[in-house]
Protein backbone atom coordinates (compact mmCIF):
# COMPACT_ATOMS: atom_id res chain seq x y z
CA UNK A 1 0.00 0.00 0.00
CA UNK A 2 1.58 3.25 -0.75
CA UNK A 3 1.17 5.94 1.75
CA UNK A 4 -1.29 9.46 1.14
CA UNK A 5 0.46 12.67 2.50
CA UNK A 6 -2.67 14.38 4.49
CA UNK A 7 -2.63 17.79 6.40
CA UNK A 8 -3.54 17.53 9.71
CA UNK A 9 -5.71 19.81 11.42
CA UNK A 10 -5.22 19.57 14.94
CA UNK A 11 -1.41 19.15 14.68
CA UNK A 12 -1.42 22.24 11.99
CA UNK A 13 -3.82 24.27 14.97
CA UNK A 14 -1.57 23.87 17.55
CA UNK A 15 1.79 24.14 16.03
CA UNK A 16 0.10 27.47 13.76
CA UNK A 17 0.70 25.42 10.75
CA UNK A 18 -0.29 22.49 8.85
CA UNK A 19 1.82 19.30 9.22
CA UNK A 20 1.46 16.62 6.76
CA UNK A 21 0.95 13.37 7.96
CA UNK A 22 0.70 9.70 6.06
CA UNK A 23 -2.63 7.95 5.92
CA UNK A 24 -2.98 4.36 3.89
CA UNK A 25 -4.82 3.45 0.94
CA UNK A 26 -6.60 0.94 3.18
CA UNK A 27 -8.23 3.89 5.28
CA UNK A 28 -9.59 5.53 2.02
CA UNK A 29 -11.45 2.52 1.16
CA UNK A 30 -14.41 3.06 3.73
CA UNK A 31 -14.73 6.96 1.78
CA UNK A 32 -14.10 5.35 -1.82
CA UNK A 33 -16.80 2.45 -0.70
CA UNK A 34 -19.19 5.21 0.05
CA UNK A 35 -18.79 6.68 -3.14
CA UNK A 36 -19.49 3.50 -4.96
CA UNK A 37 -22.58 3.05 -3.56
CA UNK A 38 -25.51 1.87 -6.45
CA UNK A 39 -27.93 4.73 -6.56
CA UNK A 40 -24.80 7.16 -5.26
CA UNK A 41 -23.92 9.86 -8.33
CA UNK A 42 -20.59 9.55 -10.11
CA UNK A 43 -18.31 12.28 -8.95
CA UNK A 44 -17.39 14.64 -12.10
CA UNK A 45 -14.43 14.10 -14.54
CA UNK A 46 -11.42 16.18 -13.43
CA UNK A 47 -10.56 18.62 -16.56
CA UNK A 48 -7.53 17.75 -18.15
CA UNK A 49 -4.02 18.75 -16.86
CA UNK A 50 -5.66 18.17 -13.24
CA UNK A 51 -5.98 14.58 -12.55
CA UNK A 52 -6.46 11.62 -13.53
CA UNK A 53 -10.07 10.32 -14.16
CA UNK A 54 -11.62 7.99 -11.88
CA UNK A 55 -10.66 4.65 -12.45
CA UNK A 56 -12.20 1.09 -11.78
CA UNK A 57 -12.86 -0.18 -7.97
CA UNK A 58 -9.08 -1.39 -6.51
CA UNK A 59 -10.67 -4.06 -4.37
CA UNK A 60 -12.11 -6.20 -7.49
CA UNK A 61 -9.08 -6.13 -9.70
CA UNK A 62 -6.15 -8.66 -10.09
CA UNK A 63 -2.08 -7.65 -8.73
CA UNK A 64 -0.56 -5.73 -11.19
CA UNK A 65 -4.16 -4.67 -12.97
CA UNK A 66 -4.24 -1.34 -11.31
CA UNK A 67 -1.51 -0.09 -12.79
CA UNK A 68 -2.21 -1.26 -16.87
CA UNK A 69 -2.40 1.77 -19.03
CA UNK A 70 -6.13 1.25 -20.49
CA UNK A 71 -6.67 2.32 -23.99
CA UNK A 72 -7.12 5.75 -24.95
CA UNK A 73 -10.39 6.42 -26.86
CA UNK A 74 -10.20 7.33 -30.69
CA UNK A 75 -10.56 11.58 -31.12
CA UNK A 76 -13.31 12.52 -32.70
CA UNK A 77 -12.77 15.81 -35.20
CA UNK A 78 -14.19 19.32 -33.70
CA UNK A 79 -15.33 19.40 -36.98
CA UNK A 80 -17.59 16.10 -36.83
CA UNK A 81 -19.34 17.32 -32.81
CA UNK A 82 -19.48 20.63 -33.38
CA UNK A 83 -22.45 21.85 -34.95
CA UNK A 84 -22.68 23.74 -38.21
CA UNK A 85 -24.27 27.74 -38.23
CA UNK A 86 -27.31 26.57 -40.31
CA UNK A 87 -28.19 23.97 -37.42
CA UNK A 88 -27.95 26.10 -34.72
CA UNK A 89 -30.17 29.07 -36.90
CA UNK A 90 -32.32 25.83 -37.64
CA UNK A 91 -32.96 24.84 -33.70
CA UNK A 92 -33.56 28.75 -32.86
CA UNK A 93 -35.90 28.81 -35.25
CA UNK A 94 -37.74 25.72 -34.17
CA UNK A 95 -37.49 26.34 -30.19
CA UNK A 96 -37.50 30.03 -29.94
CA UNK A 97 -39.75 31.25 -33.40
CA UNK A 98 -38.43 34.35 -34.66
CA UNK A 99 -36.30 34.86 -31.85
CA UNK A 100 -38.36 37.06 -29.49
CA UNK A 101 -37.93 34.44 -26.62
CA UNK A 102 -41.81 34.08 -26.26
CA UNK A 103 -41.48 30.21 -25.99
CA UNK A 104 -39.00 30.50 -23.20
CA UNK A 105 -41.26 33.21 -21.38
CA UNK A 106 -44.12 30.79 -21.28
CA UNK A 107 -41.90 27.57 -19.87
CA UNK A 108 -40.91 30.18 -17.57
CA UNK A 109 -44.27 31.00 -16.32
CA UNK A 110 -45.08 27.46 -16.36
CA UNK A 111 -41.99 26.73 -13.77
CA UNK A 112 -42.97 29.70 -11.98
CA UNK A 113 -46.28 28.68 -11.40
CA UNK A 114 -45.85 25.30 -10.45
CA UNK A 115 -43.18 26.82 -8.02
CA UNK A 116 -45.29 29.27 -6.77
CA UNK A 117 -48.07 25.84 -6.31
CA UNK A 118 -45.39 23.93 -4.38
CA UNK A 119 -44.03 26.83 -2.47
CA UNK A 120 -44.18 26.37 1.45
CA UNK A 121 -43.34 29.60 2.91
CA UNK A 122 -45.66 32.90 2.09
CA UNK A 123 -42.89 35.02 1.30
CA UNK A 124 -41.50 32.43 -1.34
CA UNK A 125 -45.12 32.28 -3.01
CA UNK A 126 -45.52 36.13 -2.82
CA UNK A 127 -41.50 36.18 -4.59
CA UNK A 128 -43.06 33.55 -7.05
CA UNK A 129 -46.29 35.71 -7.77
CA UNK A 130 -44.49 38.69 -8.39
CA UNK A 131 -42.37 36.50 -10.52
CA UNK A 132 -45.30 35.12 -12.11
CA UNK A 133 -46.84 38.85 -13.07
CA UNK A 134 -43.33 40.12 -14.27
CA UNK A 135 -43.28 36.73 -16.61
CA UNK A 136 -46.65 37.87 -17.59
CA UNK A 137 -46.86 41.09 -18.35
CA UNK A 138 -43.80 40.55 -20.49
CA UNK A 139 -45.46 37.90 -22.41
CA UNK A 140 -48.48 40.44 -22.73
CA UNK A 141 -46.47 43.45 -24.09
CA UNK A 142 -44.40 40.60 -26.70
CA UNK A 143 -47.58 39.20 -27.85
CA UNK A 144 -49.03 43.59 -28.37
CA UNK A 145 -45.62 43.72 -30.16
CA UNK A 146 -46.33 41.08 -32.47
CA UNK A 147 -49.89 42.28 -33.23
CA UNK A 148 -48.54 45.62 -34.47
CA UNK A 149 -46.17 43.56 -36.27
CA UNK A 150 -48.49 41.99 -37.83
CA UNK A 151 -51.14 44.93 -38.52
CA UNK A 152 -47.71 47.01 -40.01
CA UNK A 153 -46.83 43.54 -42.28
CA UNK A 154 -50.60 43.88 -43.17
CA UNK A 155 -50.51 47.61 -44.42
CA UNK A 156 -46.94 47.06 -45.94
CA UNK A 157 -48.58 44.42 -48.00
CA UNK A 158 -51.71 46.58 -48.90
CA UNK A 159 -49.15 49.71 -49.97
CA UNK A 160 -47.26 46.85 -51.79
CA UNK A 161 -49.68 45.86 -53.86
CA UNK A 162 -51.16 49.52 -54.48
CA UNK A 163 -47.62 50.11 -55.62
CA UNK A 164 -47.23 47.40 -57.66
CA UNK A 165 -50.75 47.99 -59.55
CA UNK A 166 -49.28 51.54 -59.80
CA UNK A 167 -46.14 50.45 -62.08
CA UNK A 168 -48.11 47.80 -64.16
CA UNK A 169 -50.27 51.18 -64.52
CA UNK A 170 -47.36 53.13 -65.55
CA UNK A 171 -46.04 50.58 -67.89
CA UNK A 172 -49.45 49.76 -69.68
CA UNK A 173 -49.72 53.78 -69.92
CA UNK A 174 -45.97 54.05 -71.62
CA UNK A 175 -46.60 51.26 -73.96
CA UNK A 176 -50.15 53.46 -75.07
CA UNK A 177 -48.00 56.50 -75.81
CA UNK A 178 -45.71 55.06 -78.08
CA UNK A 179 -49.52 54.43 -80.09
CA UNK A 180 -51.33 56.94 -81.99
CA UNK A 181 -54.38 58.07 -80.55
CA UNK A 182 -57.58 56.84 -81.07
CA UNK A 183 -59.52 59.06 -82.64
CA UNK A 184 -56.80 59.49 -85.23
CA UNK A 185 -56.18 56.46 -85.85
CA UNK A 186 -60.09 56.29 -86.59
CA UNK A 187 -59.81 59.33 -88.86
CA UNK A 188 -57.26 57.11 -90.94
CA UNK A 189 -59.02 53.61 -90.91
CA UNK A 190 -62.10 55.83 -92.24
CA UNK A 191 -60.17 57.55 -94.78
CA UNK A 192 -58.75 54.58 -95.84
CA UNK A 193 -61.78 52.39 -96.34
CA UNK A 194 -63.30 55.23 -98.50
CA UNK A 195 -59.76 55.22 -100.48
CA UNK A 196 -60.32 51.30 -101.00
CA UNK A 197 -63.90 51.99 -102.32
CA UNK A 198 -62.72 54.45 -104.75
CA UNK A 199 -60.47 52.22 -105.87
CA UNK A 200 -62.55 49.21 -106.04
CA UNK A 201 -64.75 51.25 -108.06
CA UNK A 202 -61.99 51.69 -110.73
CA UNK A 203 -60.93 48.65 -110.89
CA UNK A 204 -64.49 47.57 -111.75
CA UNK A 205 -64.55 50.18 -114.58
CA UNK A 206 -60.89 48.89 -115.52
CA UNK A 207 -61.60 45.38 -115.84
CA UNK A 208 -65.46 46.28 -117.82
CA UNK A 209 -63.51 48.25 -120.11
CA UNK A 210 -61.13 45.31 -120.76
CA UNK A 211 -63.43 42.80 -121.10
CA UNK A 212 -65.06 45.48 -124.10
CA UNK A 213 -61.60 45.84 -125.37
CA UNK A 214 -61.13 42.13 -125.50
CA UNK A 215 -64.60 41.52 -127.39
CA UNK A 216 -63.78 44.39 -129.66
CA UNK A 217 -60.25 42.73 -130.63
CA UNK A 218 -62.09 39.62 -131.28
CA UNK A 219 -64.02 41.20 -133.14
CA UNK A 220 -61.42 42.72 -135.34
CA UNK A 221 -59.63 39.61 -135.07
CA UNK A 222 -62.45 37.79 -136.81
CA UNK A 223 -62.76 40.26 -139.70
CA UNK A 224 -58.86 40.28 -140.79
CA UNK A 225 -59.55 36.45 -140.60
CA UNK A 226 -62.59 37.18 -143.03
CA UNK A 227 -61.19 39.82 -145.01
CA UNK A 228 -58.01 37.48 -145.48
CA UNK A 229 -60.00 34.50 -146.48
CA UNK A 230 -61.92 36.65 -148.85
CA UNK A 231 -58.65 37.84 -150.79
CA UNK A 232 -57.25 34.35 -151.09
CA UNK A 233 -60.48 33.47 -152.55
CA UNK A 234 -60.14 36.30 -155.14
CA UNK A 235 -56.52 35.52 -155.74
CA UNK A 236 -57.37 31.99 -156.32
CA UNK A 237 -60.18 33.05 -159.13
CA UNK A 238 -58.09 35.26 -160.85
CA UNK A 239 -55.76 33.25 -161.11
CA UNK A 240 -57.83 30.21 -162.52
CA UNK A 241 -58.77 32.99 -164.95
CA UNK A 242 -55.38 34.03 -166.13
CA UNK A 243 -55.23 30.46 -166.61
CA UNK A 244 -58.10 30.16 -168.74
CA UNK A 245 -57.25 32.86 -170.95
CA UNK A 246 -54.08 31.52 -171.32
CA UNK A 247 -55.22 28.74 -172.50
CA UNK A 248 -57.75 29.88 -175.24
CA UNK A 249 -55.31 32.24 -176.86
CA UNK A 250 -52.78 29.17 -177.24
CA UNK A 251 -55.56 26.94 -178.69
CA UNK A 252 -55.67 27.07 -182.98
CA UNK A 253 -58.97 27.86 -184.49
CA UNK A 254 -60.40 25.89 -186.23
Amino acid sequence: EHPVPVADGDSGARRGRRAPRTLALSDLRPQVAKFLRPGFPAPARPRRGRGRPPGPDPRHLEPGAFFAREPRPARVPACETRPSAHEVIRKRLLIDGDGAGDDRRINLLVKSFIKWCNSGSQEEGYSQYQRMLSTLSQCEFSMGKTLLVYDMNLREMENYEKIYKEIEYDALAKVIQHHPDRHETLKELEALGKELEHLSHIKESVEDKLELRRKQFHVLLSTIHELQQTLENDEKLSEVEEAQEASMETDPKP
